[in-house]
């Protein structure tokens, strides 16, 4: 409260009337005059100042430390006024909402007066009446003269007091003191008193929203770095700091830097909701990734990435909407009597309730079946769930497939997300026996309920299962749950090797050119005569996967449209293979070739994009090499 200067010696008169009469003079403020009235039914002392409340030497560290967020920011407000409290031989309080003293920024002069008041508490029942307790009651700043204390001693000077208030609660309050006899620049003082009283509220009230945008950031299944402009980590959250790994910077650790978009936005340019591989020298993250400049007016400062697991995003998105097929039964194509009679059989077979079991060398395309299967059925609205099946510690399967609900961590099960809908098993022959047992129970008894007197949970779930073994001659050595072998044999199909329908190879060789196309949005190729003609005298061991992999090669490799055969790069051709690994010409004659482009040259030399990135690194490719 701005008030207008006070004739000091008529001050002084009314609280001499008051303290020798009881006598409350009408010119006296009423908020004070009250705290006068309850501090003389409190027997206040009012001579000098009383023994009051103090925190002991440890609660006073331990008090500093508690609020040292709040503390390091008024020092800098503090020396940004300094020279003002030098000249008016003025002391500042911080003061917490219970009335105790955080930190004193006193002049020389002033703490020869009051020593040590760090940890006192200085309310109106300890210290009498000041604008420090006026402003606590009425939750308003107070300009108040020296006679209006209640403390004779502190007549001398005046003091002004602003509480600091975040959504309408008092945090904090901050008290300016003059022991000066001099009449202060009360103008300038209050003013620069409410401005510290903003700048302090703005501040609590920005690391209010940090702190919960900060836990949102742990909480949640997503990667968080926001960066500076010369590309350093200014924050990161547990999984970005779990990524990092002790590191300081991106480009210390992600072997592909180069090709994630931060440079670009911080140059200006967002990326959104894309898909970014992130690679470091031990494992690849498949993650879509969202970069945004920082800009403060005009100029970009700094960036923010979000990046989510793609399996991550698939289990979200399973809790809300389930996973769906991505292939239909005619999205597998051929034109043999053999291909024909299985498309027909699955196309009948997806229309029952059947668990099935799809047996087939490696690369046949049982899970594109088992996709077409499920997308086929009465089930194609409700999720299909897949599980890649290995050998694991029993607690890490059981978790996968039966979900978590402890106290400190509740996740569902693969089991339970894919309820209605159906569970395809990829190469079910390693799941560990035991594993199977368990399995096979809970879909055939359900599991125990989560509450006591509860029903057993029952899964309404259809089971796929594919197998590149003989799965009958691992469950009869025992080496396989029997129980879930049965369970998944109500409709076997076996899924011919590439070999055995030859007459497809051109057929498929043409769709997946096609299917190349449309994924890259590139011109359509096809194949030359002498092409096919050599794709036919491979014996595919890998089957259509195999298959797959070379004619993505050759489309990536080829210039033209046509595809020629010197273009096609066939199993066991090791020439390339080897040269490249070796010679660093041939591999920079290969990078030219795929024009500068990852996905091209990893499909060209048939490596991965960890294998291909360290070579890019050796050779001085790509990423800057560190």
């Amino acid at each position: 409260m701005i008030r207008e200067r006070r004739n000091k010696e008529k001050l002084a008169s009314y609280y001499n009337k008051f303290m020798e009469e009881g006598i409350i003079d009408p010119n006296v403020h009423p908020w004070v005059a009250e705290s006068w009235q309850r501090c003389r039914a409190m027997n206040l002392p009012h001579e000098t100042m009383p023994k009051i409340n103090k925190l002991s030497r440890e609660e006073i560290a331990e008090h500093q430390k508690t609020h040292e967020f709040i503390v390091k920011y008024v020092d800098g407000l503090y020396e940004q006024s300094k020279q003002h409290f030098n000249i008016h031989n003025l002391s500042m309080l911080l003061i917490d909402e219970s009335g105790y003293v955080i930190k004193n920024y006193a002049m020389p002069f002033f703490q020869r007066i009051i020593k040590d008041i760090q940890g006192m508490r200085v309310l109106e029942e300890d210290v009498g009446t000041s604008s420090i307790s006026v402003a606590r009651e009425h939750n308003v700043p107070f300009l108040m003269f020296g006679p209006e204390m209640w403390i004779k001693d502190s007549h001398s000077g005046d003091a002004c007091s602003a509480p600091v208030c975040v959504n309408g609660k008092i945090r904090y309050i901050i008290s300016f003191f003059s022991l000066d006899q001099n009449d202060l620049p009360y103008d300038l003082l209050l003013s620069l008193l409410l401005t510290m009283k903003y700048s302090i509220e703005q501040h609590l009230a920005m690391l209010e929203s940090w702190t919960i945008n900060r836990i949102m950031m742990e909480q949640l299944p997503v990667t968080v770095y926001w960066l500076g402009k010369d590309g350093e980590v200014k924050y990161c959250n547990e999984n970005g700091r779990k990524r990092l790994d002790g590191h300081e910077r991106l480009e210390d650790i992600f072997l592909n830097y180069e090709h994630i978009p931060v440079k670009k936005a911080l140059q200006g340019t967002p990326t959104q909701r894309r898909e970014i591989t992130w690679i470091t020298q031990d494992r690849t993250y498949e993650d879509i990734t969202t970069v945004m400049p920082i800009k403060v007016g005009s100029e970009v400062e700094s960036a923010l990435v979000l990046s989510m697991s793609i399996e991550d995003l698939k289990t979200t998105i399973a809790h809300a909407t389930g996973y769906s097929s991505r292939y239909s039964l005619y999205s597998m194509v051929g034109e043999t009597s053999e291909f024909l009679a299985l498309q027909h059989k699955a196309s009948r077979v997806a229309r029952t309730d059947h668990n099935i079991l799809l047996q087939g060398e490696p690369g046949t395309g049982k899970q594109r079946l088992a996709h077409g299967i499920h997308q086929a059925s009465p089930r194609a609205a409700a999720p299909l769930i897949a599980v890649k099946c290995h050998n694991a510690p029993l607690a890490e399967l059981e978790e996968e497939f039966f979900g978590c609900n402890d106290k400190e961590k509740q996740s569902a099960g693969k089991l339970e997300l894919s309820m209605g809908g159906t569970l395809f098993l990829d190469e079910v022959e390693k799941l560990p026996l035991e594993m199977g047992d368990e399995l096979a129970d809970a879909l055939t008894h359900g599991l125990p309920p989560l509450v006591k007197g509860g029903k057993p949970r029952m899964f309404d779930v259809r089971v796929i299962a594919a197998c590149d073994s003989n799965l009958k001659r691992l469950a009869d050595k025992g080496l396989f749950s029997r129980k879930l072998y049965e369970l998944v044999l109500d409709t076997t199909m076996r899924v011919p090797p590439l070999r055995e329908r030859v007459k497809d190879i051109e057929v498929i060789a043409g769709h997946i050119l096609v299917e190349m196309s449309a994924q890259h949005n590139l011109p359509q190729k096809r194949l030359s005569p002498e092409a096919v003609s050599l794709l036919l005298s491979c014996s595919w061991p890998g089957n259509i996967k195999q298959l797959q992999g070379v004619i993505e090669q050759a489309f990536f490799h080829t210039p033209g449209s046509i595809i020629e055969a010197e273009n096609i790069k066939l199993p066991g051709d090791k020439t390339l293979e080897r040269s490249w690994k070796y010679d660093k010409e041939a591999f920079i004659a290969a990078w030219k070739s795929a024009g500068g482009n990852i996905s091209k040259l990893a499909n060209m030399l048939d490596v991965s994009r960890v294998t291909l990135y360290r070579y890019l690194k050796k050779y001085g490719l790509g990423p800057k090499a560190k």
